[in-house]
């Protein structure tokens, strides 16, 4: 059986940035988890007592506090500036852009619409940016029972995460139904880049393993997009979760990874595969 990794996969510029910068900053504390990835999570406890926590009021004076790169919500970040801890900003700058973008449109008087998850962490902190309070939906259904929230003036921003061809029937219901709507296109190209990979190897692939976190929106997207040309794509966080019957019978096994994912599980995940007889 081959196996063939994607031609794009793995970590975004976002995440490798989070990743050296808590690396670089030993014996801290990230508010939230730093990534959508628990292996990485542990691994950066075990070699670089980079800990973890939850609550603000968990933070004592004195500490280093990176943010994670899904950003938190504007309140909680003025609340740690005003503490006695010392700030580390690793936010991904694709997701403060929508940030910055939402908190802009606001205050000129534009309703806004977010296209993402109301309960993922980056969209809990793009909404915080909001003068008035957001409308946030996943579909054009949940956006029309919401529509009489909206002025005329809207101003749209979507999750980096999010499928394009999903965002862009939120837009074109936005411009049918509204005189003036601003369009951001703040998801991330190396979404699209893995989302494109990861489609291209699905069509001739005869399984496909996606490798990532379970909590991970864009890891998620690609087991969607990958079910859509080969019904037998599964999710696993690392080797462990692998069934050798998965690949009886199979030619060509696929593999991608989230945004998220680091190297060493992918290879892991790799050498796993190899030495499954089928």
């Amino acid at each position: 059986m081959e196996i063939r990794l994607a031609k794009s996969y793995g970590f975004c510029f976002g995440v490798k940035r989070a990743i050296k910068i808590a690396e670089e900053n030993p014996k801290s504390v990230t508010f939230g988890p730093l990534i959508h990835n628990k292996k990485e999570i542990e691994r950066l406890k075990k070699s670089f007592d980079v800990g973890l926590v939850e609550d603000i009021d968990q933070i004592k004076n004195g500490d280093r506090v990176v943010i994670r790169t899904h950003g938190i919500p504007k309140q909680k970040l003025q609340t740690l500036q005003e503490k006695n801890v010392e700030v580390i900003d690793a936010t991904c700058p694709f997701v403060t852009k929508p940030q910055q973008i939402v908190e802009e449109m606001s205050k000129e008087g534009y309703s806004i619409v977010i296209f993402g998850d109301v309960n993922h962490p980056e969209i809990k902190g793009v909404m915080s940016y909001a003068v008035n309070e957001p409308v946030v939906v996943l579909s054009v259904e949940e956006l029309k029972n919401r529509l009489h929230e909206l002025k005329e003036k809207v101003a749209t921003v979507a999750q980096t995460t999010r499928k394009f061809s999903e965002y862009a029937k939120i837009v074109n219901f936005l411009m049918e139904h509204k005189k003036e709507v601003r369009v951001f296109n703040t998801i991330c190209n190396a979404t699209f880049e893995n989302q494109d990979a990861a489609r291209e190897l699905a069509k001739e692939a005869d399984v496909m393993i996606v490798i990532g976190g379970k909590n991970s929106s864009n890891t998620k997207q690609l087991l969607t997009i990958c079910k859509e040309s080969c019904p037998d794509s599964y999710l696993v966080e690392d080797e462990s979760e692998l069934k050798k019957e998965w690949f009886e019978g199979k030619r060509l096994c696929g593999v991608t990874a989230g945004a998220s994912t680091p190297d060493w599980i992918i290879q892991r995940v790799i050498g796993k595969i190899k030495e499954i007889k089928v």
